[in-house]
């Protein structure tokens, strides 16, 4: 396409564009953007204007906009050695080309040629108009049908043309130049939009290509069975009927032997489709066993090593040393249970510094005593296996309107008490302790 807009001007304080091997001194107006620098008129020529007849500012928006950078890149790296045709970029070539048409020169003369070949047509359209309101008249009928470019050079050089004129048009494409730039980033993310749906019907035309040829496939065999079929109509009807009666009864006979058959299979798949059922029912039922049995495991596994350590310290004789991590006066409430193991675990807390209340979940104790019990504690235990609802819904409730940490354990057993104080410290060495000192409102 055609170069429509010229560059935007650079600012005196960036760095001048490098053409070949010399530096462009940055102007206070880049020639691409500067107005006519004179408004003086003069007489209108009998005949079309030239390039080199145009003031010289006119000359970067007529190349930018009415030449492609293609003809540009052929032409002007012939009369600028400097340039390199496939390396100098479009800025380059352009104000190389601006430059070299400054004064008349050969490449003036060329340009000139090219522009008029390039749009006899628009210099045949605008050559019917006679002033100034004609050329406006045409230029805006240019504008909207988006026909700028031959518009444009038609208009510049046309014999009737004016100041006045010319600036409207310069004006026109300048602006435009604007609108273009800030639609750029819309229309690139229009086009990426584009290019994604035409590789998506493309994939889909692809798939629909398979599938018409597979379906032009099995239309070619049904149309040759229907051809088998006609001719074995037409070699039946010529059959005596007493040969297709004893046919038909051979049908009939494979038909009720075939569906036999099809209701036997039937049901086989009925109730191979059962089993699998229960199967699957019971395979969910089994792994659901299995994460159970596998968090007890860990569990046991817990307990197991607690007690090892509680072994271990009764073997070693340290009486000094406790089977719990210390407790520094900590009241731990022990709800449920069976009588041996609170005896025991009662002494273990008793070793730890500790005091342990106990209250058996309402086996014998009353109920309402555990609800005065529990603001002593600061710290609240019991077994979810030997423990009546009523009793843990009461902990759970008074613990957390007390704001007490509550602590259900898998077993009544003493390895379960003695895992869970060595977890407790371990996740917050310090947490026992301050239990101890927090008091209960």
């Amino acid at each position: 396409m055609p170069q429509l807009f010229a560059p935007v001007s650079t600012p005196q304080h960036e760095q001048a564009p490098v053409l070949g091997a010399r530096l462009v001194p940055p102007p206070q107006w880049d020639i691409c953007c500067a107005p006519a620098v004179s408004a003086v008129a003069t007489p209108a020529p009998a005949r079309r204007g030239k390039l080199a007849d145009l003031d010289p500012n006119l000359h970067c928006s007529i190349i930018g906009t009415c030449l492609s950078t293609a003809e540009l890149r052929k032409l002007i790296p012939r009369h600028a050695p400097q340039l390199d045709r496939k390396l100098a970029t479009d800025l380059q070539i352009h104000h190389t080309a601006v430059e070299l048409t400054t004064g008349g020169s050969v490449v003036a003369k060329e340009l000139n040629k090219a522009l008029d070949a390039r749009h006899a047509l628009a210099i045949t359209k605008f050559r019917a108009a006679r002033d100034e309101k004609d050329l406006k008249r045409l230029w805006q009928e240019a504008m909207s049908n988006g026909d700028v470019p031959g518009a444009y050079w038609a208009l510049m050089t046309h014999p009737a043309s004016t100041f006045d004129v010319r600036t409207l048009a310069f004006g026109d494409v300048h602006m435009l130049s604007h609108l273009v730039g800030a639609s750029n980033r819309a229309d690139i993310r229009r086009l990426t939009a584009l290019e994604d749906e035409c590789e998506r019907l493309k994939e889909q035309s692809a798939s629909q290509q398979v599938r018409l040829h597979d379906m032009a496939a099995r239309h070619a065999e049904a149309v040759q069975q229907v051809a088998t079929l006609q001719a074995e109509l037409t070699r039946q009807a010529a059959r005596p009927s007493h040969d297709l009666s004893a046919e038909v009864t051979q049908l009939r006979a494979a038909l009720a032997d075939r569906e036999q058959k099809l209701a036997l299979h039937t049901g086989r798949r009925n109730d191979t489709e059962q089993k699998l059922q229960a199967r699957e029912e019971r395979n969910v039922v089994l792994h659901s066993a299995l994460q159970q049995a596998n968090e007890a495991a860990g569990a046991a596994r817990a307990e197991l090593h607690a007690l090892e350590q509680v072994l271990q310290q009764t073997l070693d004789g340290d009486d000094g040393q406790s089977a719990l991590p210390q407790l520094h006066g900590l009241n731990v409430l022990y709800v449920g249970g069976r009588p041996g193991a609170t005896a025991v675990l009662a002494k273990l807390v008793a070793a730890a510094g500790g005091e342990l209340l106990v209250h058996d979940g309402g086996v014998e104790d009353r109920r309402g005593l555990l609800a005065a019990m529990l603001p002593r504690a600061q710290l609240v235990v019991f077994p979810v296996d030997f423990i009546s609802h009523n009793a843990m819904q009461v902990a759970k409730q008074t613990c957390a309107r007390h704001g007490i940490p509550c602590h259900p354990i898998r077993s009544a057993s003493v390895a379960s008490f003695v895992e869970l104080m060595q977890r407790l410290y371990d996740e917050a060495p310090a947490g026992l302790a301050a239990s101890s000192a927090t008091p209960v409102p």
